[in-house]
């Protein structure tokens, strides 16, 4: 059999305590009526991939520069996120490109913000080695935000396995499903409704912004063109703008250069705190939707019980990442488990 095995973290955390629990279903129909919205249950199973394999990968393959750390961590918590809005939790964004589709991933949207793909295959590799077909790439993706939000300093908490892989991943769905920076405050809340989250569970959600960075052609309108209208978007603060301009010029012909990234949080963009909603209070959230926050009494209050509340927000934060977890998961006989994340068996 394969052993559960305890290991150190960053900062004396040990993330999420184990890799994969007792609540890694390991074969068996697991499935709810319907097969694809099957519920996901948290028992023991006959054999256990060592857990030592992702979380050892998630350090060594993102420890050498803390930079390089950040954009990974960024990409798997923001990963799950968006694959919990698209297709549901079935591993598509992790799908390559083939020369008949082009994927999720290579998306404007998801690329190139979306990196260190190779970490979570790599990580699949070690898997498969001790326990092969037992673990899918939607539960690695879900293992490693959980264990990337605890590395960075946010909560730890379990995650119900037993998901399985989706076989289609299309980069024309991408636009018409994920939440767009541009997004006002009824269209995050529609697009969440649609996936059963709240308007509370959104904000909440959103509070994922404190960590990482974000190319600048992202919210570049807010510096230099906002609503088509050839100035800058009048509620970011004149202290930021100046400072995002400086960070994000513009060049002759009012383009900025894609390449250019900066945190999402400036204060700490390598902490998993509750900056990101001081910064929204002070007219500096970098994305439209970000201060778009403000603009209901309900969600302006609960920014700002989120600035005040770090660790309310942090717990409540984990109970909506594992609901999100449970979105249109595969169960049962419905897709498959991925030898290789990249692409399908």
């Amino acid at each position: 059999g394969c052993r559960v095995w305890r290991f150190p973290c960053q900062r004396r955390v040990v993330a999420a305590s184990r890799l994969l629990r007792g609540d890694v279903p390991a074969g068996g129909d697991h499935r709810a009526p319907g097969g694809r919205q099957g519920a996901l249950r948290q028992r023991r199973p006959r054999r256990r991939p060592r857990p030592d394999a992702l979380p050892r990968l998630l350090r060594q393959g993102t420890s050498l520069r803390l930079r390089q750390f950040t954009i990974f961590m960024r990409l798997v918590i923001h990963a799950w996120m968006l694959l919990s809005l698209l297709q549901g939790c079935d591993g598509s964004v992790l799908l390559e490109s083939t020369p008949d589709s082009a994927a999720e991933r290579d998306s404007p949207i998801n690329n190139p913000s979306l990196r260190g793909f190779e970490v979570i295959d790599s990580a699949k590799v070690r898997l498969e080695a001790a326990c092969p077909g037992v673990v899918s790439c939607a539960d690695v993706l879900a293992y490693a935000a959980r264990d990337s939000v605890a590395l960075t300093g946010g909560p730890r908490y379990d995650v119900p396995g037993g998901r399985r892989d989706g076989t289609v991943s299309l980069e024309s769905e991408v636009a018409d499903n994920i939440p767009a920076p541009t997004f006002t405050l009824d269209e995050l809340t529609r697009s969440f409704a649609a996936k059963g989250l709240t308007q509370e569970e959104m904000v909440t959600l959103s509070g994922a912004h404190t960590i990482g960075r974000a190319h600048c052609t992202s919210f570049s309108d807010r510096l230099y063109n906002f609503s088509a209208m050839g100035a800058a978007d009048p509620s970011v603060a004149p202290a930021f703008l100046s400072q995002l301009r400086r960070a994000c010029p513009a060049g002759p012909d009012g383009a900025v250069d894609a390449n250019l990234a900066v945190p999402m949080e400036p204060r700490t963009p390598n902490g998993f705190d509750a900056l990101y909603y001081w910064a929204v209070l002070r007219n500096r959230g970098l994305f439209t939707s970000d201060q778009a926050l403000l603009s209901s009494p309900p969600t302006a209050a609960q920014v700002r019980q989120s600035a005040y509340g770090g660790y309310p927000w942090k717990l409540k934060f984990a109970a909506a990442m594992v609901k999100m977890g449970q979105v249109e998961v595969l169960t049962g006989s419905s897709g498959e488990i991925r030898t290789k994340c990249a692409a399908v068996n």
